[in-house]
Formats: C-alpha cells, sequence, structure tokens
C-alpha cells in the first residue's frame, strides 16, 4: 500500500510540475506571483532575471522527469525529491518575499509536503528491505 502511495505522489509531483512548466508557462492563473499573467512575469515580480526563470524551470522539468522515471528505477527517487522539495521551499519563499497571499503558495506548498512525504515513504520501504 505504501509503495502505491508513494507510485501516485510521484506521478502527481510529475504531472504537475510538468504541466505548470510546459503547458500553462504562459497562461495566467491565480496562484502567480505578484499580478503576473504568465511565468516571465511571476519571475520579474520577484526580481529575478529571464535567465533564472530558465535555469529554475530546466531544473524542474528534470526533476520532475526523473521522479516519472523513478517509479521504474528507485535510484532517482531521492535525488529527484530532494531537488524538488527545495525548489519548493524557495518558490514558498519567494512568494512570501513580496507579500503574496497564502493561497498563491499553496500549490508549492502541497508539492513540498507530497515530495517529502514520497522521501519519508521510500525511506520506509528501503528499510522494509534492508529489514
Amino acid at each position: 500500500m505504501k509503495a502505491l502511495i508513494k507510485n501516485f505522489l510521484m506521478a502527481v509531483v510529475s504531472f504537475t510540475i510538468l504541466n505548470v512548466w510546459l503547458f500553462r508557462f504562459n497562461r495566467n492563473t491565480i496562484y502567480r506571483g505578484g499580478d503576473a499573467s504568465d511565468m516571465i512575469s511571476e519571475f520579474a515580480a520577484y526580481g529575478l532575471s529571464t535567465s533564472v526563470l530558465y535555469m529554475v524551470g530546466a531544473i524542474k522539468v528534470l526533476a520532475a522527469v526523473l521522479l516519472l522515471v523513478g517509479i521504474g528505477y528507485s535510484k532517482l527517487v531521492k535525488p529527484a525529491s530532494y531537488t524538488i522539495s527545495l525548489m519548493m521551499l524557495a518558490a514558498i519563499y519567494f512568494h512570501f518575499s513580496i507579500a503574496d497571499e497564502w493561497l498563491k503558495s499553496l500549490p508549492a506548498a502541497l508539492m513540498l509536503f507530497s515530495s517529502l512525504l514520497i522521501i519519508y515513504l521510500d525511506r520506509m520501504a528501503s528499510t522494509e528491505v534492508n529489514s
């Protein structure tokens, strides 16, 4: 059951990140920081350059893909989950740094919580195997 929950969370986190960065990049959502209407203006609202935007996007997309691959190749789960966790902590920080209402950082908080739960479930699974 734990493996099923972990795999489900891995798929949800991966597809959510891929959706945001590949399909909703130029779309307005209620979760965009500040008054931004797309990803470029959101990063500008945080005072971050376009170069940082593309670097963050590449890291998040790569981590999401590795997390998906991790469903079949478990050695990728921890590095991908830790990377996503760090990126979501940064996202939450930047939302708060421009005084966004809490709702705007809710998706990042949910992805952070899910990534940490994936790490926990992965650790439990490897502990059970080693016991």
